[in-house]
Protein backbone atom coordinates (compact mmCIF):
# COMPACT_ATOMS: atom_id res chain seq x y z
CA UNK A 1 0.00 0.00 0.00
CA UNK A 2 1.38 3.28 -1.06
CA UNK A 3 2.34 5.91 1.87
CA UNK A 4 0.11 8.91 2.13
CA UNK A 5 1.64 12.44 0.43
CA UNK A 6 1.37 13.86 4.13
CA UNK A 7 3.15 11.25 5.63
CA UNK A 8 6.72 12.61 4.47
CA UNK A 9 6.40 16.05 5.50
CA UNK A 10 6.39 17.60 9.23
CA UNK A 11 5.38 20.64 10.46
CA UNK A 12 7.95 23.23 12.17
CA UNK A 13 7.75 26.32 13.48
CA UNK A 14 10.21 29.35 12.62
CA UNK A 15 11.35 31.47 15.43
CA UNK A 16 12.96 34.78 15.24
CA UNK A 17 16.74 34.66 15.87
CA UNK A 18 16.27 38.32 17.52
CA UNK A 19 13.23 38.58 19.81
CA UNK A 20 12.65 34.77 20.09
CA UNK A 21 9.12 34.62 19.01
CA UNK A 22 7.35 31.68 17.26
CA UNK A 23 5.72 34.14 14.70
CA UNK A 24 5.46 30.95 11.76
CA UNK A 25 4.36 27.31 11.38
CA UNK A 26 5.04 25.50 7.76
CA UNK A 27 5.73 22.36 6.84
CA UNK A 28 8.83 20.65 5.58
CA UNK A 29 10.07 17.69 3.44
CA UNK A 30 11.60 15.43 5.96
CA UNK A 31 12.14 12.57 3.35
CA UNK A 32 15.34 13.95 1.99
CA UNK A 33 16.61 16.27 4.54
CA UNK A 34 16.21 19.20 5.37
CA UNK A 35 16.92 22.26 2.16
CA UNK A 36 20.67 24.12 3.62
CA UNK A 37 18.57 27.28 3.08
CA UNK A 38 16.08 26.10 5.97
CA UNK A 39 18.88 25.16 8.04
CA UNK A 40 20.84 28.81 7.65
CA UNK A 41 17.41 30.03 8.58
CA UNK A 42 15.25 32.82 6.41
CA UNK A 43 14.27 36.23 6.66
CA UNK A 44 10.96 36.71 7.54
CA UNK A 45 8.89 39.77 9.29
CA UNK A 46 8.72 40.08 12.27
CA UNK A 47 5.48 41.72 13.97
CA UNK A 48 7.12 42.55 16.94
CA UNK A 49 10.30 44.34 15.20
CA UNK A 50 8.04 45.48 12.76
CA UNK A 51 10.89 44.74 10.33
CA UNK A 52 12.24 41.02 8.43
CA UNK A 53 14.71 39.39 10.74
CA UNK A 54 16.08 35.92 10.24
CA UNK A 55 13.95 33.01 11.55
CA UNK A 56 15.15 29.70 12.57
CA UNK A 57 13.19 26.00 12.38
CA UNK A 58 11.80 25.13 16.02
CA UNK A 59 10.27 22.19 16.45
CA UNK A 60 8.08 21.72 19.57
Amino acid sequence: MAKKKSDAREYVWLQCSECGDLNYRTSVNTKGGLPEGLKEGIKKFSPRLRRHTVHKIKRK
